[in-house]
């Protein structure tokens, strides 16, 4: 992310390695808030298709969290591209100070024909996103396509602060685009019979059936929240909401954390790819 230069975080960017691992902080004293972070290849014969954004940048005087998870299939490329601009695309958004729901919601569409445009070179494959944005350690943007999923953990419960877009809740949009939805004997309902998500980057051979629009949600920072897990299906898909927060919470430590989190679920045999971040709101 390269236009995004006041970088100020203090962890490794790499990503999408068989395991990738780091953690990083504020640097606002006040705002007390830190990050971790870990992904890990799953057991499927193809490279890692999991990517993450973590870290704090500077903008106008003010400091932003970046966090994401984009969850690829067919392919790395899309992920990959997400990884790269999709921040960036919001952040450029005329409104982004505004009206960052309106900036957000534009930014992910103008991603998505972007990456559709360069489909030759980025193949046939698409992603799901969870991207989260942090603004002076107070206000949180969080927007999502696919089932990665965004999870809140405060002082008396845990909130889900996603929608995981699934075919069968979306049957009646994808069969008005004229797609259908399989339902076959031990498996999961697929769009057309392929893609077990009802929105996603990508996936041009799917797109006339497919929406790309983030389901969007803002919360305060208040003195009881204590964290926040972003986090791929690879989780979710054997750790629910109040594990995973139980989980994370033993830990001051965010980046142990998201370890521990990648770990209870190959513990649980998780076949996807894993990857998980961890934000941290209280020392």
């Amino acid at each position: 992310m390269a236009r995004l230069c006041c970088f100020k975080g203090c962890c490794s960017q790499l990503a999408g390695l068989p395991s990738d691992s780091g953690k990083g902080k504020a640097m606002d004293s006040h705002a007390r808030v830190t990050f971790g972070f870990n992904l890990v290849k799953g057991k499927a014969n193809h490279p890692m298709e999991d990517y993450h954004v973590a870290k704090f940048v500077q903008m106008k005087g003010h400091e932003l969290g970046l966090f994401a998870i984009f969850d690829g299939h067919l392919g790395d490329k899309v992920p990959i591209y997400l990884q790269k601009h999709l921040f960036n695309n919001i952040l450029r958004e005329d409104e982004f100070w505004s009206h960052p729901d309106s900036a957000i919601s534009k930014a992910y569409e103008k991603t998505d024909k972007a990456i559709l445009s360069h489909s030759p070179e980025l193949g046939r494959g698409g992603s799901t996103a969870v991207t989260a944005i942090l603004i002076d350690g107070r206000k949180l943007w969080i927007a999502n396509v696919g089932d990665s999923r965004g999870v809140l953990g405060k002082v008396k419960n845990v909130v889900q602060l996603t929608v995981d877009h699934e075919p069968s809740t979306e049957r009646c949009d994808i069969e008005t685009r004229g797609g259908f939805v399989s339902n076959m004997p031990g498996d999961v309902p697929r769009v057309n019979g392929q893609l077990a998500v009802s929105r996603a980057f990508g996936d041009k051979s799917l797109k006339s059936h497919l929406s790309s629009d983030p389901y969007i949600k803002t919360v305060d920072i208040d003195y009881d929240t204590e964290l926040l897990i972003l986090a791929s299906d690879g989780l979710w898909k054997v750790v629910d909401n109040k594990e995973a927060v139980d989980i994370a919470r033993k830990f001051k430590d965010p980046h142990v954390a998201a370890k521990q989190l990648t770990a209870e679920a190959q513990k649980r045999d998780s076949k996807d790819d894993i990857s998980c971040v961890v934000v941290r709101f209280k020392s």
